[in-house]
């Protein structure tokens, strides 16, 4: 059994110096209430990286990544880079070298934080690898094309391979959770590429026969989530619908400031919030915190389930119940209603644990 957990830490941009090293915080608390100890190694990553080695993600990060399962990850602000370095983004290099392509995202209603679902409890298993965005479906080159000024094409790509071993994804978490999927889908227009991808995950809800499972049309979905979101345990989708329904579950959560995302392999996760970098905040000890801390918990219960580690999952579990108590005990940072730093929410959290 392993004692110590090691964790690839990248900073990131704009206020990522701040909820990242938050999360590592908090997950350093946990961990040693279990007799687990956090090493951290800090590298190179986005404006700072471009810096000091003219990139935003330098070669030296990636072959040190490729020695840690566990990465903590902040936003970059790629839009802010030079022109010459803006794509592809170090997300998706990250992504694409390492094969991260799950991305998990729980949307859940927190008590003390007013929510416009308050019964919302679901998970978005997001296809990350191909679907409808051009960076992530060709070998060489984007899936966008201009043949003349006037025109744009853009390819969708949805392979069975890919699709099956997200199913699969979508299906065991379902029966960690409530044994319910729903795969969403455009196959009324979309007939072959998404009709693919919604005939294998049928096939694949074949082996799991004690999962109850439906469809839906996205747009459909999209009405669903806000009329009954309480409906929803698991949800299974493209790379582009995944997208957005995880922000609007995350808007009718109580904010994009509490959405958590996980993205991984079978055998590396990488913990990122879903918001971005928020440079007109940064460095003022004000952004929330709760995003980045849920991602790691989550990163840390992805470790404890594969590694058969139960103190980890214990660990995830009291991070989540730590933050939950101390949003419901009122103390919140600006953009929740409240006025707690970032630093005394981190420090809140800490002692709640």
């Amino acid at each position: 059994m392993t004692f110590s957990v090691r964790l690839a830490v990248l900073p990131g941009d704009g206020i990522g110096p701040e909820v990242v090293p938050a999360a590592a915080a908090v997950a350093r608390a946990a961990l040693d209430r279990q007799g687990i100890a956090l090493d951290t190694v800090e590298l190179p990553f986005g404006a700072a990286a471009i810096a000091s080695h003219g990139v935003p993600i330098p070669g030296s990060t990636l072959d040190a990544l490729a020695e840690f399962d566990l990465w903590l990850v902040g936003p970059h602000d790629s839009a802010s880079y030079p022109a010459e370095l803006r794509h592809p983004a170090p997300g998706a290099v990250m992504r694409k070298q390492f094969g991260l392509f799950a991305n998990l995202r729980p949307a859940r209603a927190v008590p003390g934080v007013p929510a416009t679902a308050p019964d919302i409890d679901l998970l978005i298993v997001r296809e990350n690898s191909e679907g409808l965005y051009a960076d992530r479906n060709m070998a060489v080159g984007s899936g966008e094309f201009m043949p003349t000024p006037d025109v744009a094409l853009s390819v969708g790509l949805v392979t069975r391979a890919a699709t099956e071993r997200i199913a699969v994804e979508a299906f065991e978490a379902a029966r960690r959770r409530r044994g319910h999927v729903t795969i969403v889908h455009k196959a009324n227009v979309l007939r072959l590429t998404t009709g693919l991808f919604r005939d294998v995950c049928l096939q694949v809800a074949q082996r799991y026969p004690d999962v109850r499972v439906d469809t839906e049309h996205v747009d459909a979905m999209a009405a669903l989530l806000v009329r009954r979101p309480a409906d929803f345990d698991v949800i299974v989708t493209e790379n582009l619908f995944g997208d957005i329904l995880s922000d609007l579950a995350a808007e009718l959560s109580g904010s994009l400031g509490l959405a958590s995302s996980l993205n991984s392999s079978a055998d590396r996760a990488m913990a990122q919030a879903v918001h971005g970098a928020a440079p007109d905040i940064a460095g003022r000890n004000s952004a929330n915190p709760v995003a980045t801390i849920g991602s790691v918990a989550m990163s840390l219960r992805w470790h404890g389930e594969r590694s058969d580690d139960a103190r980890a999952v214990r660990a995830a579990d009291a991070i989540d119940a730590a933050v939950a108590h101390v949003l419901a005990g009122g103390v919140r940072t600006v953009d929740l209603g409240g006025d707690a730093t970032t630093s005394a929410f981190t420090e809140a959290v800490v002692d709640a644990l």
